[in-house]
């Protein structure tokens, strides 16, 4: 994530803002741009504060406080980028259901912002594509089956619950999880999406290669689901995998593994915009310091990405432990995990090139 300044004061303003606390401007998130604008209404329009030729409007969610995207004056939608995507959300009519919804889309809106960064497919209803991304947000309601959070063929299943950190909390003690956040479940089951994406739609070949790393995604999922809730992960899941979840089946290690990935190419840019500099005054200085100053969505070389990574964890898990709190980043990056998160890092690299040659071509072709 980027640090984003106000277009009017140049106060520091966040990606959830939509108004600077400062000076009172009114903000928005422009996703063509990824940049944070300052905007005056004109009519039905939003026009920006600095270039009075650059209009947009509010996604239609913004009436209810839950989104602060922009949509092109072009474009005729009535959502944006990110709230397209949207088939059900809960019932606006009870406010506890639109405080929750709300809390949702702020990390849905955290999602949507990687994958617009790392150039990643990602089609919304009604647009041709023969699997589009698609969330439902759904509550529990009485004599009816409980809410799963989950992925099927492009549908991401959100359950409200999430959105209540008591809930949420009591949830991942319950089932031994080391990390429980409603950004974390979006991260881990838009990775089941781009596993058909650019695994399984890739071919034999890309599949082998899968295979290789994470194991054979044919093995009876429902069985080795069973099998780990009635005797739990191996007792050397640390050697292998980034959690106990990910021991459950090849696509569960494929989707822990994604939400990791996209952990850290996030947490590294809001670590770069702050110009953080990790440079312990240890003996081992040299194997506990990094200079984060590159954009990790376009860095070819994964080792650079693990340089800086490590030792930023070092950093902020002892900044934790300091304020005895539990460790921000609690987990091991043994050398299996390093090979599979490279493996995904070269998947993702692979794809935005081929959009960016395609985007070329296609402005090319139309003489912009």
């Amino acid at each position: 994530m980027k640090l984003f300044t106000c277009d009017v004061c140049s106060h520091v303003v966040y990606f959830e803002n939509s108004q600077c606390l400062r000076c009172g401007a009114r903000l928005a998130f422009d996703p063509k741009q990824a940049a944070m604008v300052a905007v005056a209404a004109e009519g039905a329009l939003w026009v920006h504060v600095a270039d009075q030729n650059r209009r947009w409007r509010l996604c239609s969610n913004a009436t209810y406080g839950a989104c602060n995207w922009l949509i092109d004056s072009a474009d005729d939608a009535a959502f944006c980028r990110a709230c397209r995507h949207n088939r059900t959300i809960p019932d606006l009519s009870c406010e506890k259901r639109i405080e929750a919804w709300r809390r949702i889309e702020v990390a849905k809106r955290r999602l949507y912002y990687t994958i617009l960064r790392l150039h990643l497919p990602a089609p919304a209803p009604g647009e041709g594509d023969h699997e589009p991304l698609v969330f439902n947000f759904l509550a529990d309601q009485p004599a009816m089956p409980q809410v799963m959070t989950g992925h099927q063929n492009g549908l991401i299943t959100i359950s409200l619950s999430e959105a209540d950190d008591a809930e949420r909390e009591k949830s991942r003690v319950r089932l031994g999880e080391l990390y429980r956040t409603l950004l974390g479940h979006f991260r881990h089951e838009v990775g089941h999406y781009y596993w058909d994406r650019l695994v399984r739609d890739a071919g034999s070949d890309e599949r082998h290669r899968f295979r290789a790393l994470f194991g054979d995604e044919r093995r009876d999922y429902a069985r080795s689901l069973a099998d780990y809730y009635n005797f739990g992960a191996p007792d050397d899941w640390q050697e292998r995998f980034v959690s106990p979840y990910a021991t459950v089946h090849p696509w569960e290690d494929w989707a822990e593994t994604w939400a990791h990935y996209f952990h850290i190419v996030d947490t590294l840019e809001m670590a770069g915009a702050f110009g953080i500099r990790v440079q312990p005054d240890v003996p081992d200085a040299q194997f506990m310091g990094s200079r984060i100053d590159f954009d990790p969505h376009g860095v070819r070389d994964f080792q650079k990405i693990i340089d800086a990574w490590l030792p930023l964890t070092y950093a902020v898990n002892s900044l934790n432990r300091a304020m005895g709190q539990n460790d921000l980043y609690p987990f091991v990056i043994n050398i299996s995990l390093k090979s599979k998160l490279a493996y995904i890092h070269q998947l993702v690299m692979d794809n935005a090139a081929r959009t960016r040659s395609a985007d070329a071509t296609g402005v090319a072709e139309s003489g912009v």
